[in-house]
């Protein structure tokens, strides 16, 4: 008897699989349902390594489990500090801020302090009133706001509203590929969402679904107001369930400067949308990895490397010179010749003066600055010259006409 080695294999997985996942996973016909980001282990295990030490992986940690991650020394008096290690149930961030949450009942609340990572200090931690569209549905304590409603939506896979209950904490292999039970059950292309095979705009759906502002469709939610789109999964249409915060050219907000340029984090979507880049084709995974990468900001290369990929010397897209230096007008090696730091400049405020980055991709000329109280591009940088300098500078640059400077 022929045996075929490859049908025993795929047999003996199904087999194992459904022994495995059976309880976890929805029965043939029916909805898919979520498993949890250990399942997809199994099978894809140096993904699974990889993205485990990332900070969507790590993004709420309990300090019961890993008291590492808390970063500052609770011994130390702090008059900011009201709080002690043993009422933290959850650590939020780690690279610019980190925050902490207090389980009271079944919800979690913020507790009025964060830690800056950058300055290395307390900082008090409270929105206050108008400064978001939802301060004025909430009271203005922190132990009146329940992360719940404004944050654990996209700090978890699956978060259910009537219950609270999670399928994981942090961003797991489900909240970009959608729930995966059936591939589990039997792996294939055509039963799993791999955001490379969506069209453009469902693809950077899939980052845009948390790192943007905006406010659900409906709002309240049985009798709460969400700060994210509830009952969207990959594989929806998120126009359907999330609107993106609106902006009037000309008013500098707290979430928009007057120019449109996000004025706040977690606005990478807002910004992108508005960016030739997105009108192309470009997808967020097009420079990102999220399965984590040893470049900042998991980015797939290196910067400078990524952009001149596509935007060498006197290529189709641009920049129209022999070489970066005569475009940047910078030394080769210097931070201004670097493609981000003209056009993804650091204006976008997270904590105090620690910024990141701008996802338009334009060039914010010296004008704006005057004109529409936008930090530039030049004096992000240049902070010790004025803006009349800036302006001055460019007129210099052979390839800027005269119109061009001012807009």
């Amino acid at each position: 008897m022929i045996v075929n080695h490859r049908l025993v294999a795929v047999a003996v997985f199904l087999v194992a699989a459904e022994t495995l996942f059976g309880q976890a996973t929805a029965p043939p016909g029916s909805p898919a349902a979520y498993v949890g980001s250990t399942t997809c282990k199994t099978c894809h295990a140096a993904i699974y390594e990889r993205w485990s030490k990332t900070r969507m992986a790590n993004v709420v940690t309990d300090p019961k489990v890993h008291p590492e991650v808390i970063l500052p020394d609770l011994t130390k008096a702090d008059p900011l500090v009201t709080f002690k290690k043993e009422d933290i149930a959850f650590v939020y961030g780690s690279k610019w801020k980190q925050r902490y949450f207090q389980k009271v009942g079944d919800d979690y609340f913020p507790l009025s302090a964060q830690w800056d990572v950058t300055h290395k200090i307390w900082r008090p931690y409270n929105a206050a009133a108008g400064t978001d569209w939802w301060t004025k549905f909430y009271p203005q304590a922190n132990s009146a706001r329940p992360t719940g409603p404004l944050c654990d939506g996209c700090h978890s896979v699956n978060y259910n509203i009537q219950t609270k209950a999670v399928t994981e904490w942090n961003v797991g292999c489900e909240k970009c590929h959608g729930p995966g039970s059936e591939h589990a059950q039997r792996p294939s292309r055509g039963n799993i969402v791999n955001p490379a095979r969506l069209n453009y705009v469902q693809a950077n759906n899939v980052c845009i679904q948390c790192h943007s502002q905006g406010q659900p469709l409906q709002n309240p939610i049985q009798a709460k107001y969400y700060d994210w789109p509830v009952g969207f999964h990959v594989g929806l249409d998120l126009k359907n369930f999330w609107k993106l915060e609106e902006h009037k050219l000309g008013d500098s907000t707290f979430t928009h400067f007057p120019d449109g340029t996000a004025h706040k984090n977690r606005m990478q979507g807002n910004d992108f949308v508005t960016s030739v880049m997105y009108t192309r084709g470009i997808a967020c995974f097009s420079c990102h990895d999220v399965h984590g990468t040893a470049n900042n900001a998991d980015l797939l290369k290196p910067a400078n490397v990524m952009c001149l990929e596509c935007h060498g010397p006197n290529s189709p897209n641009g920049p129209r010179a022999a070489t970066i230096e005569q475009h940047t007008h910078h030394k080769a090696g210097s931070s201004g010749n670097e493609c981000v730091g003209c056009h993804m400049p650091r204006i976008e405020p997270t904590i105090a003066d620690v910024n990141v980055r701008s996802h338009t991709f334009k060039f914010i000329p010296p004008e704006a600055t005057d004109t529409f109280k936008i930090p530039n591009s030049c004096n992000t940088c240049h902070t010790d010259k004025s803006v009349q300098w800036a302006k001055d500078a460019l007129k210099g640059w052979p390839e800027f006409s005269p119109w061009r400077v001012a807009q």
